[in-house]
């Protein structure tokens, strides 16, 4: 381990305005550095002039469609996946790590019929259970306001064959950055104070049941309620959150801020609206689960690896265009370029395609743990899964000597893809949130290449508006460079690097926190 001083003295963040030139004065302009590498001059020349990121995301997002852990979509996009490794000329393969329930959307239909006749707009949330193709007709009630968990299971039983809307309504359907473009002052502080005032009585009347938000829908469902009905808003413009069902036996339906704002308000006021819901979805029983590996065999040292990381899967709002279609044609172009320009690189290239990482970084945990010998000789893991935007930001992960190589490899990429580029050394080992945190649990090097948000979080990451429209390709072929630059550049390094880990900040007891320690994934499972 580090002593304290040097800890020290590392740990403090090195940022980098422009790279290459990396002690460049701050402000400083620069010229463009020409490209004397011929490998980089032919990775230029292929990411820019032979693009393939658009006919991937067409035929990854738009044929594919989203990729639920356990759906047919999720398998189709591993074998298409593999299919296209082969066709360039890679090793590919699937390796089941494990099983999941499998489930089948179906076409579904959500209307309202009383007090007037409208479509909803809503969807299935994902394993929702089926109506079997069934039309089943309600009336819709919302949560009243109780006194206690008494009260709450007095009230129970008034559920029998009704919709039950179990989410807060909004009290404005607008973004906030809409209401500071146009609202004064005044109407801007009234409304925060009425939202906060509104969101503390929901929360408190949900505790008063004496069970969490996320177990009443078991509740419902067993005093009788034929569905229910949820509004997990973005906000954004048309964006919700879609997530997974709760209900075991019912429909769980996610429904627009708006619609669900009609029906709340009608409900309100007395006027009992009823809605007809249609669905035919299917339970498909224990289904595999596979991460899908690719390769490049190294030459000089082929047992040892540099891994190219972005995981397949993604929920089913959209069709998981950002989160993480972008990582994965990204990372498969990247490999495409590769093979074309570098087809023996030193070391091996692998290229690792993971599965349901959205539950849990299972398929990345689970290669940690099956695949040791790999683990162990592994130079560095590039992971993309952030959104459509480029590369901005790359932290060291912990690992005290990053500064190092990562600016060596940095340094060889051309300074108009680097030139945003901010690093901050030795950085914070990732303990989750993507793929890099399994191998830098198992102390490897491995760095996410964080992205530019395009509104990220809001607009795209789970919610129904993740879809191809949202991609921006000049960003993602400037990712594809970048990434294929420092692959290379990884694989042709004399030694595998240093993979000294920093000291840990204190902890509130006084002790340095310890390093994130390698946690077992998930191999079955039902929903979350």
């Amino acid at each position: 381990m580090l002593n304290r001083k040097t800890s020290f003295f590392l740990a403090s963040a090195v940022w980098l305005a422009t790279i290459p030139a990396l002690y460049a004065q701050r402000g400083r302009a620069q010229a463009e550095v020409p490209i004397t590498d011929p490998v980089i001059q032919q990775i230029v020349g292929e990411a820019n002039n032979n693009s393939q990121l658009e006919d991937l995301a067409f035929e990854l997002l738009d044929v594919v469609g989203p990729r639920l852990v356990g759906t047919p979509q999720m398998t189709r996009a591993n074998d298409w996946a593999l299919e296209k490794f082969k066709s360039w000329g890679l090793s590919a393969e699937k390796q089941q790590f494990g099983e999941w329930h499998g489930w089948e959307r179906g076409i579904s239909h959500i209307d309202m019929v009383h007090p007037r006749v409208k479509t909803l707009a809503g969807t299935q949330l994902a394993w929702s259970p089926s109506t079997n193709g069934k039309a089943i007709e309600g009336e819709v009630v919302t949560m009243p306001q109780w006194k206690d968990s008494l009260d709450f299971r007095k009230w129970l039983p008034s559920v029998k064959g009704k919709y039950v809307m179990i989410s807060q309504p909004q009290l404005t359907g607008r973004p906030d950055y809409n209401w500071k473009e146009y609202g004064t002052p005044e109407s801007i502080t009234r409304m925060n104070a009425q939202r906060d005032s509104l969101t503390s009585i929901w929360n408190a009347n949900v505790s008063k049941t004496g069970f969490s938000a996320n177990s009443l829908p078991s509740i419902l469902e067993d005093a009788g309620a034929v569905g229910i009905l949820t509004s997990y808003w973005s906000y954004e413009f048309g964006a919700n959150k879609i997530f997974g069902a709760r209900s075991k036996s019912v429909p769980s339906l996610d429904i627009s801020l708006e619609d669900y704002g009609i029906l709340h308000r009608l409900a309100e006021k007395g006027h009992k609206p009823r809605i007809q819901v249609e669905t035919s979805s299917k339970s498909l029983g224990v289904v595999p689960s596979f991460n899908t590996i690719a390769e490049i065999k190294g030459t000089e040292f082929p047992d040892e690896y540099v891994i190219l990381s972005a995981h397949l899967d993604s929920w089913e709002g959209g069709s998981g265009a950002t989160d993480n279609g972008t990582g994965t044609i990204t990372m498969m172009e990247v490999a495409r370029v590769l093979k074309k320009i570098l087809p023996n690189p030193k070391r091996t290239i692998l290229i690792g395609l993971w599965g349901s990482e959205e539950q849990g970084l299972n398929g990345s945990r689970a290669f940690v743990i099956d695949n040791p010998e790999i683990v162990e000789k592994t130079q560095a893991v590039f992971n993309l899964d952030n959104g459509t935007g480029r590369v901005v930001n790359i932290d060291g992960s912990g690992f005290v000597h990053s500064y190092d190589y990562i600016g060596r490899w940095l340094s060889a990429v051309p300074n108009n893809i680097t030139k945003e580029i901010k690093t901050s050394f030795p950085g914070t080992p990732g303990g989750g949130g993507s793929d890099h945190a399994s191998f830098v649990a198992a102390g490897i090097p491995a760095f996410m290449l964080s992205s530019l948000s395009w509104g990220y979080f809001s607009i795209t990451w789970h919610t129904n508006l993740d879809t191809y429209d949202k991609l921006v390709f000049d960003d993602l072929r400037s990712n594809v460079i970048l990434t294929a630059t420092m692959a290379y550049k990884a694989s042709e390094e004399p030694e595998l690097v240093n993979r000294e880990r920093r000291v840990m900040p204190e902890g509130r007891n006084g002790q340095p926190n310890a390093w994130p320690a390698i946690r077992q994934p998930r191999r079955t499972g039902v929903g979350y």
